[in-house]
């Protein structure tokens, strides 16, 4: 089994790289707002220039997996290739395992240079230990903008969901305080963040890389847009295979 997802997991990252625009168009947007908004204004502050830096992290785990799997599984649906895989005797399990594992080796790619330029061009510092438990907290977000990404792609054709994930990138955000350090964004934004997916988790950054509180409320929120979205993938596929191959 575990041969089977690394071959998937190779055969999709194959597939991206034939258009390196798919990879490099995934760092453009964390990166340039990095070094248009928290190097020259925050650059010189530690405190601020860390928070910032984990708000691009998390910017860049929803922007990565919203768009890979999202606007990725639509646009393999209509593949002929994608019914004969669907039709194999290994069933969806590898397929799904294995292009969980390309999109967090896309999402590594997505968010080294923020990393890279919060460590040479700012201030931003992170103990060992601190940085481990951002690693960890990454990965921990990831699950349900992937989750929403397989929802749009398994529900919707190719240009319907472009149009989608275009439509909820930027509105998910600056609704969930993507674009601010803590306590700098407007009124409203605190008030709905923290019930968003995007701002349970950059709540759960923060509190990883500083001394921001942990606040129940985002986990809660983030674990209840989990299950939710899981749902919803789970139907949107089921409602595929049904149309196309009962």
């Amino acid at each position: 089994m575990s041969g089977l997802i690394l071959t998937h997991a190779r055969f999709q990252l194959i597939e991206t790289s034939r258009t390196p625009i798919a990879i490099i168009g995934s760092a453009i947007w964390p990166a340039a707002s990095m070094l248009a908004f928290v190097v020259p204004y925050a650059g010189d502050d530690p405190h601020f220039a860390t928070y910032a830096t984990a708000s691009m992290l998390t910017f860049a785990v929803m922007s990565t997996n919203l768009f890979q799997y999202g606007v990725g599984v639509a646009d393999d649906r209509v593949q002929p290739w994608d019914p004969y895989v669907r039709t194999l005797a290994a069933g969806a399990l590898p397929r799904f395992a294995g292009r969980l594992l390309a999109g967090l080796a896309l999402m590594a790619v997505a968010l080294l240079p923020v990393v890279l330029i919060s460590a040479f061009l700012t201030a931003a510092t992170l103990s060992p230990f601190r940085f481990l438990l951002a690693i960890l907290t990454t990965a921990l977000i990831a699950i349900p903008f992937i989750l929403m990404g397989l929802a749009i792609g398994y529900s919707l054709p190719p240009k319907a969901a472009v149009v989608v994930a275009q439509v909820l990138f930027l509105p998910l955000a600056f609704g969930g305080g993507l674009m601010t350090a803590p306590g700098w964004a407007p009124g409203f934004v605190d008030t709905v963040a923290p019930y968003l997916p995007t701002g349970g988790s950059v709540r759960l950054m923060w509190a990883a890389v500083g001394e921001y509180p942990f606040s129940p409320t985002a986990v809660v929120s983030l674990l209840t847009w989990t299950i939710a979205l899981a749902g919803v993938a789970l139907w949107a596929y089921r409602r595929d295979e049904g149309r196309r191959f009962s």
